[in-house]
C-alpha cells in the first residue's frame, strides 16, 4: 500500500488489495472509498469483492466510480459527503490521482480552499495537479 495523506481526514492510495483492509482499519481509517470503475480491474479487485472484504474487516466501504467524464458537480458533492465520516477516510483508484482531483474540485466548489492552497496540498502528497488550475480557478 502507498497511502498518501491529503488532510488529517482524507488520504488517497493507488489500488488496494482485499487483504489490505484489515491493515487500513488498524491504521485508523473508518471508511474506504472506491473511486475505480470495475471495468478497469479484474474480478478479484472489483467493488463487490472489495466491499465484502471491507465488511469482514469491519470497515465502512463506499463506491463512487470516477472517470474524467464523470467528475460532475453531483459526484464531486457525493465524494465530499463520503469524506465526512467519523474518522479518517481512504479513497483509492488506479494511482490516487482521481481521488486527489475530486477532492481538489470539492475544495474549489465549496470555496473551502483557494487554488494555490489546493495545488500545494496535493503536491505535498505527491500529486502534481497544476494542469487542473484553470478548472479550479473557474470554480473558485
Amino acid at each position: 500500500m502507498n497511502i498518501r495523506q491529503i488532510t488529517p481526514q482524507y488520504s488517497v492510495s493507488p489500488q488496494i488489495e482485499p487483504e489490505d483492509l484489515t491493515a487500513i482499519r488498524d491504521a485508523g481509517f473508518t471508511r474506504v472509498i472506491c473511486n475505480r470503475p470495475d471495468a478497469e480491474v479484474p474480478p478479484a479487485l472489483q467493488a463487490d469483492t472489495m466491499a465484502k472484504a471491507a465488511e469482514a474487516a469491519g470497515i465502512d466501504f463506499a463506491v463512487l466510480p470516477l472517470t474524467h467524464d464523470t467528475m460532475t458537480p453531483e459526484n464531486i458533492a457525493r465524494q465530499m459527503e463520503l469524506i465526512e465520516a467519523d474518522g479518517p477516510v481512504l479513497a483509492y483508484c488506479a494511482s490516487g490521482t482521481r481521488c486527489s482531483v475530486i477532492w481538489s474540485l470539492g475544495q474549489a466548489m465549496s470555496g473551502a480552499l483557494g487554488t494555490e492552497e489546493i495545488l500545494a496540498t496535493t503536491a505535498r502528497a505527491g500529486y502534481d495537479l497544476s494542469n487542473l488550475r484553470p478548472r479550479l480557478e473557474q470554480m473558485g
